[in-house]
């Protein structure tokens, strides 16, 4: 596959992205989702989050700071989103962690996302398996997750992407490995976060699956430019905008390892 077409058709389309996400992730991803090229609206109110899912070209859900409103505006834009055929990601952040949290991922699950996106003990917990994640973090590798997302795409009828040092990405019969990225990118708040609204942007107009694999590959490309250089996870923060904004669709072919599984 070319990723790099993906990302040019992307910046096409700069599409009208809705973002559902944390307290902790909203500046950080509106401003790499700016630098990647397209459009994020923040709109959470449970008061208009569903109106304003009637004209979004995409919707990312994420459940890192939940609160009874929050989930009812979640609910909302996934079922608008299902009813337009317009891609919605779920990012279900420490979705094992809770009771709440799992009563709340199987209600969006249930809803059929276009793609979850998660590390891998995130996944296994939404496989109905025993992830070991602390918190938000993984506790286990992206290989052990790898059953648990081809039995959850197959589930959902979507696509499940496990993020860690190599991505693995299946619809549950295709699957694909990305080897980009570099160990600073978990140092930095919110950067996985701010991944799954670039995913989310990726997908307006495009397969599912390798527009998925193209914005990790493109994403993970980012974070190695930005790496070059950078003293630590502050000025690496900092770079890795610049990187979104400076990567063409050319380098993201020559640079891009990407290999199916």
């Amino acid at each position: 596959m070319e990723p790099g077409r993906y990302l040019a058709n992307m910046r096409a389309t700069a599409p009208l992205v809705q973002n559902i996400t944390n307290y902790v992730a909203m500046n950080v991803m509106a401003n790499v989702m700016l630098a990647a090229g397209c459009s994020p609206a923040m709109v959470h109110a449970e008061e208009e989050a569903a109106e304003f899912a009637a004209i979004a070209q995409a919707v990312t859900v994420n459940i890192g700071t939940l609160s009874g409103s929050w989930v009812e505006s979640m609910l909302a834009v996934a079922r608008v989103a299902a009813a337009r055929n317009v891609p919605w990601v779920l990012d279900p952040v420490a979705a094992g962690a809770t009771a709440f949290r799992r009563e709340t991922s199987a209600a969006l699950l249930a809803l059929l996302p276009d793609v979850v996106r998660g590390n891998a003990s995130e996944i296994m917990a939404l496989a109905g398996g025993a992830g070991r994640g602390r918190g938000v973090d993984a506790a286990d590798g992206v290989e052990a997750a790898e059953a648990a997302a081809r039995a959850l795409a197959a589930e959902t009828r979507g696509v499940v992407a496990v993020t860690g040092p190599v991505d693995y990405v299946t619809d549950g019969r295709r699957a694909y490995r990305i080897a980009n990225g570099n160990p600073l990118m978990p140092r930095v708040t919110a950067l996985g976060c701010s991944l799954t609204g670039v995913v989310g942007a990726f997908l307006v107009g495009q397969d599912r699956l390798e527009a998925t694999v193209a914005a990790l590959a493109y994403y993970g490309l980012a974070g190695e430019m930005a790496a070059d250089g950078a003293a630590g996870p502050g000025s690496f923060a900092v770079a890795f905008c610049d990187a979104l904004y400076r990567l063409t669709p050319e380098r993201v072919d020559e640079g891009a390892r990407v290999t199916e599984a």
